[in-house]
């Protein structure tokens, strides 16, 4: 009996594709979430202001978007392998180019291309657990683990960035060497793909239409009542989860008085805490009902905010050398990632499991692209409420997305109930 259950977790079944789904993941965890620590960075090196640096979560969300709205109708006729191939052969290369051409633009076209490529591995990912889960739960509980997978990509991302700063340095430009590790996880990445084989004949396109065509399909499900409740939820996880990450390293270093290593390691805190917030999550939705579980953590994080951010005001102008001397909020905001982390994988896969798997594709491409915009639109807005009014009004903003997606998430649920029982996500049907 344990030995079942254990075959029936889910990383276990279909292991060696979860494995090489998990790694893809990994990498772009690292260099998407990097930007926090870039933007910090770009300030310290280019002279650039932080209105002027929070545009590289427009270059990295908007090449997403765009990205993910030409190729997500098409990635059955490319292949959910072959796409995630080109990614990471395409991001290597971006990483290799970084150390050589050192710059503000060159950082730019590095988010850019770093967007294309998670475009490719997000509609494919994404896609692909439909064909390896048997069900809505299995795939919900895979979806949670996958994502907190990724949080563990970024959680290792801070403690790299930060290993290749000088604090005694400030304007040394030697931490652009971290590109060429990167690179090299990515090429590792690419290889166990390559040896890694994955059934797609049950989403091989055999209609016959055009790109127009499927492109239009993939507008006309996108205003269905149900997806369009659904894309205002990611929309808005996204600004608030984004408007955080990108700007608490900016927020540890100007407000809290923390130095550049430590300021960029202690955010790792948001990221570990994230990643154990989707990995009890993944327990959880295998057994209970999701709005439930959503709704508590969202109630939850509005009151750490609440709790958390006044400890800011106490902070003393001394700044911390290390983890022992940090203050109280350098550790206490962060664990708003536990609380915040389940909404997005959960109600991703909610919306996939209610559709048949040919059009898991399509949908995919919905969810990053909405999801892109909303993580431009949250660093935006918090990059320039923090330089206008300062880092805790920007972070108090966050109450109010935090509203909207309880709101949100509630008419999603109803919607989602009226609409049929979600099917096995492996079997293809006529909606």
């Amino acid at each position: 009996m344990f030995a079942k259950q254990i075959y029936n977790f889910p990383v276990m079944s279909n292991w060696r594709i979860k494995l090489s789904l998990l790694l893809n993941y990994f990498v772009f965890a690292i260099l998407l979430n990097s930007v926090g620590t870039v933007i910090l960075q770009v300030q310290n090196n280019y002279g650039v202001s932080a209105s002027e640096a929070s545009v590289l979560e427009a270059f990295k969300d908007l090449s997403i978007a765009v990205a993910s709205f030409l190729i997500a109708s098409s990635v059955t006729r490319i292949g959910y392998r072959r796409s995630m191939a080109l990614a990471l052969a395409f991001v290597a290369a971006a990483c290799l180019l970084m150390p050589q051409v050192p710059g503000f633009l060159m950082t730019r076209l590095l988010f850019a291309a770093t967007g294309v490529g998670f475009a490719l591995i997000k509609v494919s990912v994404y896609a692909t657990i439909g064909l390896i889960t048997d069900d809505s739960r299995e795939h919900v509980s895979f979806m949670n683990f996958l994502e907190s997978f990724f949080m563990i990509g970024v959680l290792t991302g801070y403690f790299i960035f930060s290993a290749f700063v000088d604090d005694r340095h400030p304007g040394s430009t030697d931490w652009l060497d971290v590109y060429y590790l990167l690179a090299g996880i990515a090429l590792t990445a690419l290889l166990l793909l390559l040896s890694t084989p994955i059934d797609e004949s049950k989403v091989k396109p055999s209609s016959g239409k055009s790109l127009p065509e499927e492109m239009a399909e993939m507008i006309k499900l996108a205003v269905r009542p149900v997806v369009l409740v659904f894309i205002l939820s990611a929309f808005t996880y996204v600004l608030i989860e984004q408007g955080i990450m990108s700007w608490l390293p900016t927020y540890n270093s100007r407000i809290l008085h923390l130095p550049t290593t430590l300021s960029i390691q202690m955010t790792s805190i948001l990221a570990a805490s994230t990643a154990a917030g989707r990995f009890l999550a993944g327990l959880a939705l295998r057994r209970f009902a999701w709005f439930g579980i959503l709704a508590a953590c969202l109630l939850s994080a509005a009151a750490l905010v609440l709790l958390a951010l006044p400890l800011a005001s106490a902070v003393p102008a001394t700044p911390a050398t290390g983890w022992a001397d940090a203050p109280p909020a350098a550790f206490v905001f962060p664990l708003i990632g536990l609380f915040i982390a389940p909404i997005y994988p959960a109600i991703n896969s909610v919306i996939l499991s209610t559709l048949p798997a040919r059009q898991h594709g399509p949908m995919s491409g919905l969810i990053v692209v909405f999801s892109a915009l909303g993580g431009t639109t949250g660093s935006i807005i918090t990059g320039t409420v923090f330089e206008a009014y300062g880092g805790q009004t920007a972070f108090y903003f966050s109450l109010l997305p935090i509203t909207l997606l309880l709101l949100a998430l509630f008419g999603f649920n109803r919607m989602q109930k009226g609409g049929r029982k979600p099917q096995p996500t492996g079997v293809i049907s006529e909606p």
